[in-house]
């Protein structure tokens, strides 16, 4: 059973515990965390499918992209989490559930593994424990998440943890490395008050 910790200091959010990972938050001054954070939104892979609306390219660019989500999460509008192994602490990628309005109750969630930990089910574990995290003790009633058209990994992630297809969004999103251009999206979304999924 997925579970909190206590709260960082200085921290708006906790700590999360639970399938075999924590979700612990970022730090821009602790090199391993810039050198991570780097190399992540430097993969081939991520690149594919995701265009950060700031480019980082090298490690003040990282820290400076790990700077913002310290502030966005410290005003209470982002909780990003490093997702690391719990059994060795190894980092396997990063969840977020960012775009938080605690009026409307909503947020959206994001995500991304690193290239040496995929195919462990590490994104479905991680959005799993942060959509218990964000229903319950966050107290939002809907959870949005949305991918590039014929990310498919992206999409089988979304349904294994209770994220309905509601529908293509037009042109919701950057094309590959470009701020002049967009692209289709699928929108998922799951409410508090569906069912939660039963990972196998």
């Amino acid at each position: 059973m997925a579970h909190t910790s206590d709260r960082p200091p200085g921290s708006a959010f906790p700590e999360l515990h639970g399938h075999g990972l924590r979700l612990s938050h970022w730090c821009a001054d602790r090199d391993a965390d810039a050198e991570t954070w780097l190399r992540g939104l430097s993969d081939r892979e991520f690149r594919r499918w995701n265009t950060p609306l700031r480019p980082v390219v090298d490690l003040d660019s990282a820290r400076a992209s790990l700077r913002a989500k310290q502030d966005s999460a410290a005003d209470g509008t982002s909780a990003s989490f490093r997702v690391t192994d719990a059994a060795d602490g190894t980092t396997l990628g990063h969840i977020g559930v960012n775009a938080i309005d605690l009026v409307f109750r909503s947020g959206r969630v994001g995500y991304w593994v690193l290239p040496e930990a995929r195919g462990r089910g590490v994104a479905t574990r991680a959005l799993a424990l942060a959509a218990r995290w964000a229903h319950g003790d966050l107290g939002l009633h809907r959870l949005e998440l949305d991918h590039a058209l014929d990310h498919d990994a992206s999409c089988r992630v979304a349904e294994r943890c209770g994220f309905r297809y509601e529908g293509t969004l037009r042109g919701a999103m950057f094309e590959a490395g470009r701020h002049d251009a967009f692209r289709d999206s699928h929108l998922h979304a799951r409410l508090a008050t569906d069912p939660e999924p039963r990972l196998s």
